[in-house]
């Protein structure tokens, strides 16, 4: 089957429910996006409120995590997979549909998997991008300074971006997400399967590998200017200023979530990259 390839918002939808934005001025990957963002807003509320169905279909959903849409029949149709046909419905020309299968399945699974045990907060959390997740989970283990740069994190996250297959993307981002479970430091997933569907199209793997990096290395800046307004805006005492910093860097006074530069906002069309970069 002969898919045409979408770059930007070419493909026409009917109408969300989301603001009332039509989906024809979205591009591809938005709309896996909010498929993928659909999905789990719905699941991830029944979860944390103990609800038996979700608390199932999770568990169903973990055995597919880092796993490809075809190896797991068993979840056909299920995480998000239905809100990709709707959104889609009667436009699939204008979409890969492949990719965003794809996208969707990885991103729900490994959401199922990160929110795994835990009903105290959804793992899910639009403000939190892949690579300032890393960073979070970095300073999370004492890591500050060039101990950021060496550490064996930051080398994960390279994996992922220096992947050459879909399976071994699914790999990698399976091994971060088991560490960000363990510190329950979210994830936006929804980005995270726009991000994959672009990635899976060859001239678009760039604007996304540049896009993890800038998600890591803008999460620093971020976090430093915030250490810096909190030492401006505290009496000194010369006593707790190294206190100050390390709660501030590892996202416990919950500036975690603004330690992204919101030019890395999702509802820009690429990241702030041309398609196809």
């Amino acid at each position: 089957m002969t898919i045409a390839p979408t770059t930007t918002g070419a493909g026409a939808s009917p109408p969300s429910q989301d603001g009332g934005r039509p989906n024809e001025r979205l591009p591809a990957h938005r709309l896996v996006a909010r498929a993928t963002g659909s999905y789990i807003a719905r699941i991830q509320p029944q979860y944390l409120s103990d609800t038996s169905a979700a608390v199932a279909e999770l568990a169903r959903l973990r055995r597919g995590a880092g796993k490809r849409v075809h190896q797991v029949q068993d979840l056909w149709g299920v995480g998000g997979t239905e809100e990709l046909a709707r959104l889609l419905d009667g436009r699939k020309e204008f979409i890969r549909l492949e990719y965003a299968e794809e996208a969707v399945f990885l991103a729900s699974t490994l959401w199922a998997l990160h929110q795994q045990s835990g009903r105290d907060a959804g793992m899910h959390d639009p403000r939190q991008h892949l690579g300032g997740a890393v960073r979070a989970l970095i300073r999370l283990k004492g890591a500050s300074g060039e101990d950021e740069e060496d550490s064996p994190l930051r080398k994960r996250l390279v994996r992922v971006g220096t992947a050459e297959s879909l399976d071994s993307v699914a790999v990698r981002l399976r091994e971060i997400v088991l560490l960000l479970r363990g510190a329950r430091e979210p994830l936006d997933y929804a980005r995270l399967a726009g991000q994959l569907y672009r990635w899976q199209h060859r001239p678009d793997r760039a604007g996304v590998q540049r896009e993890w990096g800038r998600e890591f290395h803008l999460a620093a800046a971020s976090a430093s200017a915030s250490v810096a307004v909190a030492r401006k805006g505290k009496p000194s005492s010369g006593v707790d200023t190294g206190d100050t910093r390390d709660t501030s860097d590892t996202g416990d006074s919950g500036d975690s979530g603004d330690a992204i530069d919101r030019a890395l906002a999702p509802d820009e069309e690429f990241g702030g990259y041309a398609a196809g970069e």
